[in-house]
């Protein structure tokens, strides 16, 4: 970035999108990458470094969504009651690839016991970790020209794709984002006033 109004249009340009195809603008070994980068770069709360993210491509993100249409069909069982939401599946089948961010458990653990003041709040700090890495992923993506959405399945799915892909015990499923080449962009966004979401002192 080369000035402010360099990340602010950055910014900007994150956007959920939901039409995706798998064609990507750039390599696999990209996407891979830049994930790396964020990983390396994020900050978590006392340097606990918690986040554990899984980034599936191909047949591999095939699979979680095969694996997410299963669960939830066999959860609502009325085929009619569920074509709204197999059909939103396909969508995410569509993309790309996905990735699985996860917290570890054991970490966190770990931190409770070393700093054992602030035991109750490293839960909450390792979801705000998780949300960051969320963040800084999905705008760098936005930067290549890929588009993201954020879907929440866990727990529902959490077994299976703990068994499919190997995932440690502690590690645990907090979100799954797909991605994809843009089809469609975002449509216009609705702006709740600044006045109401923030004060300024002195």
């Amino acid at each position: 970035m080369s000035n402010l109004q360099d990340l602010q249009q950055l910014a900007e340009k994150r956007r959920s999108i939901y039409a995706l195809s798998n064609q990507l603008p750039v390599s696999n070994d990209d996407v891979v990458k830049l994930v790396e980068h964020a990983i390396l770069h994020t900050p978590s709360a006392f340097n606990s470094q918690s986040a554990r993210i899984v980034v599936l491509f191909g047949d591999d993100h095939n699979k979680l969504w095969d694996i997410t249409e299963e669960t939830l069909k066999a959860i609502v069982g009325d085929e009619e009651k569920f074509k709204g939401t197999k059909d939103k599946i396909a969508g995410f089948r569509a993309g790309a690839g996905t990735v699985l961010f996860f917290e570890d458990k054991g970490v966190v653990r770990n931190m409770q016991e070393a700093a054992p003041l602030y035991a109750d709040k490293f839960p909450i700090w390792s979801h705000q970790t998780s949300a960051m890495h969320q963040y800084v992923i999905w705008t760098a993506l936005a930067s290549l020209d890929i588009g993201a959405n954020l879907q929440h399945y866990n727990p529902v799915i959490d077994q299976k794709v703990a068994e499919e892909w190997s995932i440690a015990e502690d590690w645990e499923l907090n979100a799954q984002m797909v991605f994809g080449a843009i089809k469609q962009p975002a449509g216009d966004k609705a702006f709740k006033p600044t006045e109401d979401r923030m004060k300024v002192f002195g």
